[in-house]
């Protein structure tokens, strides 16, 4: 009887151990290195001079070839999903878990889209407010999200673009890391602020501003995601903001005096 219960007491810290190094491999592939990037990127920006007067740039050019950088961006943007393969694939070996079970598939098309669309809005208009309001205080540095050559491949590589960084911020920041704290027995505000916090995390290279805003986002996020148990309307939200982001500024930022 003994041996039986040190038998499953090793099988549940092998378990555990299993789901902790899981959770370490894809964020040290994905956000959780992005974290520590922008991290540094951060104390270098406000030991050179007030981020007030700084510019963060966004969606740059690759290589001064147009073709070649077409070919870099889309291989830019697919290696990048590559960890949320790679989280889905765990998700499924180790805990059975499919995109179905996290939300992410288009059975509710319609519903998802108009909460997408409905948090989008609100976000939107929150993200604006907290950036005006960083870029007043002097603790955001302004933002160009989009420049890319003028290439009749700009705006769709700049979509994709938005794409790339809605699946893979919702899907590991949401759909893996709920699925493997739940396992792990986390409470659910300790996932969503814990989530929360690392999403802000990788957005402080931008400023103190949008990593608050972030965290913010994080945050109510979070909690829709705990509460209807679906990431593809949060995906959605997500994409919106992002194309509307950089297709926007690189339109129309240049007609007030904000691009080109």
């Amino acid at each position: 009887m003994i041996e039986n219960v040190n038998a499953e007491q090793i099988e549940q810290t092998a378990t555990r151990k299993t789901l902790r190094f899981e959770i370490i491999l894809v964020l040290a592939l994905s956000l959780g290195q992005s974290a520590v990037y922008s991290l540094i990127s951060f104390a270098d920006k406000v030991s050179r001079a007030p981020l007030r007067d700084q510019t963060t740039s966004m969606n740059n050019p690759l290589n001064t070839r147009e073709y070649f950088d077409l070919s870099y961006q889309l291989l830019d943007i697919f290696f990048a999903l590559i960890p949320v393969l790679l989280a889905l694939y765990l998700m499924h070996r180790t805990l059975g878990r499919s995109v179905k079970d996290v939300g992410f598939d288009f059975r509710r098309p319609g519903k998802d889209l108009l909460l997408g669309a409905g948090l989008f809005l609100a976000m939107g208009l929150g993200t604006l407010g907290v950036y005006a309001a960083g870029r007043a205080l002097g603790v955001t540095t302004a933002l160009s999200t989009a420049n890319l050559g003028d290439y009749w491949w700009s705006v769709p590589v700049l979509l994709l673009s938005a794409v790339r960084h809605a699946v893979l911020e919702e899907v590991i920041m949401l759909g893996f890391l709920f699925t493997y704290g739940k396992k792990l027995n986390l409470g659910p505000w300790t996932l969503i602020l814990g989530s929360a916090l690392i999403r802000g995390s990788y957005h402080l290279y931008q400023g103190v501003g949008p990593m608050l805003g972030n965290i913010a986002m994080g945050v109510i996020f979070g909690w829709i995601y705990q509460k209807y148990g679906r990431v593809m309307p949060l995906v959605i939200a997500h994409f919106l903001l992002d194309a509307v982001g950089f297709v926007g500024f690189m339109l129309f930022g240049p007609a007030i005096g904000i691009g080109g």
